[in-house]
């Protein structure tokens, strides 16, 4: 009598389509909620009587609180159960949008935004380790890169859902419509998700690392606070106090984390995840696109309407071949990933970087006389090649980082990024502002900040080449 012993792949497993839709609807609103009050800037300034400064902390505040506590969300739902966690962020973004739509006054705003952008660091973790926990083999990596084309289409549709909503004026609410209809999307992934997602939890839960988020957050506002507030009061002391304070806050953050990391702990930002030279490299293209990217769609906004004189839904309509650029890397960005990799990143940035170019052409030769259709051709550009950088980018350089940690490096990916919207809106915005009040004017701003962010996608593209010869 002889014995067969059989080996038995485990089955993949994976959502059902009704759950993953769930999912990807909730991780659609924090980056709906930063793109789409972009555009509406300008209305609450003039209805809050709002300072630019002030209107670039509606963007900062809110990008401060997801990146500081994008991670402590990732590790409370593995602690506390993924979906539970997820229905708390939802919850707490639909009450924050709703008080953002009433705010009396830009100091209420600014708060409410706080508080936004702390619910939407509860719920982009949880939708990304669902995905990771409840599907497996190419089903995972199918979630995976549907959650990639969510963010590009969110970030592409953002401005123009909030252009529409703004000039509208449904219900006679303006700029408030767009706070209302994030409460409500928020109401329904919270209906979503409860019905139809299962729960999760890490077979290890790590401790929460507090203190490390506090000095994250403590060197944020010491550097994005002067950089928004100080060319409107004219570069007070504390103003080069605050930025001179960054170092030693910086000092004290990597003195903390490698400290934490080195007594067992799970610090926010673990120093063995950056020594691999990969991570460096994605770490510094994720600065250069997110913080342009961000700065880009600040500027565009301001630029558009109080420069050219635009309606909020004329400057949102001129982003739509934008997004239709988003949309067509979306459709066909998978299959040039798996063809070339990083070349298509390195490509991504080229083209971006055409279209930057023909930007400050248009702006130099057409201002004020600029239109949705005759800024179609750059918009059209720069939304490709933003897309074949932004939609691949977490992928690319995750995979080039040890498995065991690849969900720490996609998380410091994603904190980079929340980061670096709001460091965008604060740096490009004020180097912006700076500009156009002298006599170089709105056309002369916005044509040096495209052509600067042009040089910056030149010098990302052989940074980015250097993917290729890493070994993680």
């Amino acid at each position: 009598m002889t014995a067969t012993l059989t080996t038995h792949q485990p089955p993949a497993t994976s959502l059902a389509p009704v759950a993953l839709t769930s999912l990807l609807f909730g991780s659609l609103l924090p980056m709906l909620s930063f793109f789409m009050v972009n555009v509406s800037l300008p209305a609450i300034g003039a209805d809050l009587h709002a300072s630019a400064g002030s209107l670039q902390l509606v963007v900062g505040a809110y990008g401060i609180a997801a990146a500081t506590l994008l991670v402590v969300g990732g590790r409370l739902g593995d602690g506390f159960g993924r979906r539970r966690l997820l229905l708390l962020g939802l919850a707490g973004f639909a009450v924050a949008s709703l008080v953002c739509a009433l705010a009396p006054s830009v100091s209420v705003l600014l708060l409410a935004r706080v508080v936004q952008g702390a619910s939407a660091a509860a719920v982009t973790p949880q939708v990304l380790a669902s995905i990771t926990s409840l599907m497996t083999g190419e089903n995972r990596a199918r979630g995976m890169a549907l959650f990639g084309v969510a963010n590009g289409i969110s970030a592409a549709l953002g401005q123009i859902l909030g252009g529409v909503l703004t000039d509208a004026n449904p219900l006679g609410l303006g700029w408030r419509a767009v706070f209302v209809v994030l409460a409500l999307g928020a109401l329904v992934a919270l209906v979503a998700v409860a019905v139809t997602v299962p729960d999760t939890k890490a077979a290890e839960a790590h401790r929460v690392d507090l203190v490390g988020a506090a000095l994250l957050a403590l060197t944020l506002v010491l550097l994005l606070l002067p950089l928004t507030e100080g060319r409107a009061l004219h570069w007070p002391l504390w103003t080069w106090i605050s930025l001179t304070a960054v170092v030693p806050a910086v000092g004290l953050l990597a003195l903390h984390q490698r400290r934490s990391e080195r007594s067992g702990h799970a610090p926010l930002i673990p120093p063995s995840v950056l020594k691999h030279r990969a991570m460096r490299i994605g770490l510094l293209m994720a600065v250069g696109f997110f913080t342009s990217f961000g700065g880009f769609m600040f500027v565009f906004a301001i630029a558009t309407q109080a420069g050219a004189h635009m309606t909020a839904l004329e400057g949102g309509l001129s982003l739509l071949p934008l997004a239709i650029g988003f949309l067509i890397t979306c459709i066909w960005g998978p299959a040039l990933q798996r063809r070339y990799g990083v070349g298509m990143v390195v490509w991504g940035w080229i083209i971006n970087a055409g279209g930057y170019v023909l930007l400050a052409g248009a702006a130099l030769m057409l201002w004020p006389d600029v239109s949705a259709l005759k800024l179609a051709l750059p918009m059209l550009i720069i939304g490709i090649g933003g897309g074949l950088v932004m939609i691949p980018l977490i992928g690319v350089v995750v995979s080039q980082v040890p498995p065991a940690q690849a969900g720490l490096g996609s998380g410091i990916l994603l904190t980079s990024q929340q980061t670096c919207l709001a460091l965008g809106a604060a740096t490009v915005g004020t180097v912006f502002l700076s500009l156009a009040s002298t006599t170089w004017g709105f056309r002369g701003a916005l044509a040096a900040v495209a052509l600067g962010l042009a040089a910056i996608a030149v010098l990302m593209a052989p940074v980015t080449h250097q993917l290729r010869r890493t070994r993680a």
